[in-house]
């Protein structure tokens, strides 16, 4: 079957036997749609009245009823567990309650779609779960989809229609059971949820997050308070102060892509919604001085922060928010190092050890060895990982080692040194004192970069001439282990760039730990080095050594592994460069 980047799923399934087919129809549209498959419900859509008198369906609008929420829950949960590298998005433009008013379009037909909506990304493929009763009738049902789609959505000119039925048929007994339960509340299959008492909705509803890496438990509570919002819809978006506590903080989107992403979501799942995006650097922000907000949504997690909102409304003198809860999303994936919940910081911990930004040109070096240049601030765990790339069978260069090498005796360095600094650097047995060298660069920046400027490039010539005595010996891998990788200027040795990151507080214990300093001394060393977050920016790779040794081996063979993935795809480019 042919691969489409991105389809529409028509379900029409009444709400309450739903949840029996979302696994196997989500299955069966991933091996359809590789990217983006948004979600449409009908429930109850008759694909089969389609005929010459005029038969064709049209969209309804549902009420936002429990079994809606729920089914929404279920949908995001379960494409999280079987489909999670498709960006899946339930589409509400249909969903309205019952007292606001019927939208007109320009021919007089009343519906949720007075034009076909404009999605970010045109639909090239419509797929449903409608059961056929004859498969003589799929051909007909298939037409009948696509100009089904078409009048609620713009899609591609070559839009094709995938009938899921044939992976389905399985359901349908337990199905008909279901639905004969379910006729008086749902009015089988065609009643979309009529019968059921509809979800309260508020004209001003407000949610805050720090919405990175948009997953299902984002898309679920975004779904649901653009379900319960009949007016406006305000996100607090976490910034700056709120983020500093955040795992692998460093790993987060920054704010302007994560708005970017937002918007793009909100704009497709419900555009006729006033959407207004905050930053967030308290845990309050507007939702403790916006008079109209009249609703806050949040999950059992997060309920108390919830009652806190409405504490400083009352202090503000505003009236307290309704608190609609939903359900925390189960991550089916989840290691002992992560959350039990679906979470951005579970999503973080899996890139470690991934390739996160493609290797830069890297022609003018030789293939082999492959080069890591591997970085971090101090206390960062760089040489426990240097040392576990050893192991796996890299060539390892101590760039910290070769620097004491540069003040050698007798050395090209060891002159200039002297040269710059002066001969009252000498010990007694005419080696340089390092410790005096170090209070005579300390707190000039220019007298530092005076010797930087000398030491530097000679240990880069010790650099090249390992990286050679590797290539001599055949090693396919040699790892640079440098604190200094960035700021020295030595990526033009390398092919990826490789940096380890830690909390701040945990390299602060790690170094007084080790080194005897005091917290104070250890802060200003770690500040006084590259921030890690300009150091992740240009990371091909990252890695932690915040959890136990275990956790760090997987990650370090994690990212061997896809290395040497990358090695053999290379050495495959250069052997067949057509």
């Amino acid at each position: 079957m042919s691969m489409f980047s991105t389809g529409v799923l028509v379900l029409t399934a009444p709400l309450h036997t739903l949840p029996l087919r979302i696994t196997p129809v989500l299955s069966s549209a991933a091996r359809v749609v590789q990217h983006t498959l948004y979600v449409h419900l009908h429930p109850g859509l008759n694909l089969s009245a389609c005929g010459g008198g005029g038969n064709q369906p049209r969209p309804v609008f549902i009420p936002p009823v429990p079994d809606l929420s729920k089914a929404i829950s279920r949908l995001y949960s379960n494409a999280a567990d079987v489909c999670g590298h498709l960006d899946v998005r339930v589409l509400l433009t249909n969903v309205r309650a019952a007292q606001a008013p019927d939208v007109q379009a320009p021919g007089g037909s009343v519906g949720p779609f007075p034009a076909p909506q404009l999605l970010s990304h045109a639909p090239e493929v419509v797929l449903t779960d409608y059961p056929l009763q004859d498969a003589e009738q799929s051909s007909r049902v298939g037409q009948c989809l696509q100009r089904y789609a078409g009048h609620c959505y713009v899609c591609s000119p070559a839009l094709a229609s995938v009938l899921l039925q044939p992976q389905l048929e399985e359901l349908q007994a337990a199905e008909e059971e279901e639905e004969e339960e379910g006729e008086g509340q749902e009015g089988g299959r065609g009643g979309p949820g009529r019968g059921a008492e509809p979800l309260e909705t508020y004209n001003d509803v407000v949610v805050g997050g720090t919405f990175d890496r948009l997953h299902s438990a984002h898309k679920t509570l975004l779904n649901i308070s653009c379900m319960l919002a009949k007016r406006r819809f305000v996100i607090g978006v976490c910034d700056q102060e709120m983020l500093k506590r955040k795992v692998l903080k460093e790993l987060i989107e920054p704010y302007p892509v994560r708005v970017e992403r937002l918007t793009e979501f909100l704009r497709d799942v419900r555009p006729s919604l006033q959407v207004e995006i905050v930053a967030l650097d308290d845990p309050f922000g507007v939702s403790v001085v916006d008079r109209q907000l009249q609703c806050i949504v949040v999950s059992e997690e997060t309920r108390r922060g919830g009652e806190a909102v409405n504490a400083k409304r009352l202090e503000n003198g505003l009236p307290g928010l309704v608190l609609h809860e939903i359900q925390l999303l189960k991550d089916a994936h989840h290691t002992e190092t992560e959350e039990e919940k679906i979470s951005s910081s579970s999503l973080r911990s899996r890139l470690l050890g991934t390739l996160l930004a493609p290797s830069k040109d890297a022609s003018h070096l030789p293939a082999l060895p492959f080069v890591i240049g591997l970085t971090g601030c101090s206390g960062s765990g760089k040489s426990s990982i240097a040392g576990r790339l050893e192991a796996l069978g890299a060539a390892r260069i101590d760039c910290d080692g070769l620097g004491h090498l540069v003040y050698q005796t007798g050395s090209a360095g060891y002159h200039r040194v002297l040269q710059e600094f002066g001969s009252d650097l000498l010990n007694e047995d005419m080696s340089i004192n390092r410790r005096e060298l170090g209070r005579k660069v300390f707190g000039s920046k220019e007298r530092l970069k005076a010797l930087t400027d000398i030491v530097w490039p000679e240990i880069a010539l010790l650099i090249k001439e390992q990286i050679q005595q590797a290539r001599d010996q055949g090693k396919e891998v040699c790892v640079m282990d440098a604190a200094v990788l960035l700021e020295a200027g030595w990526t033009d040795m390398v092919h990826e760039v490789w940096v380890t990151l830690l909390p701040e507080e945990e390299a602060v214990s790690r170094i007084t730990e080790r080194d005897g300093v005091s917290r104070e001394d250890a802060l200003r060393r770690l500040r006084s080095q590259h921030p890690t977050g300009q150091q992740v920016e240009r990371a091909n790779v990252v890695l932690s050594t915040l959890w136990e040794p275990a956790v760090t081996q997987r990650q370090v063979l994690k990212a061997w592994n896809l290395l040497q993935e990358r090695i053999v795809q290379r050495r495959a480019a250069h052997q067949d460069p057509l």
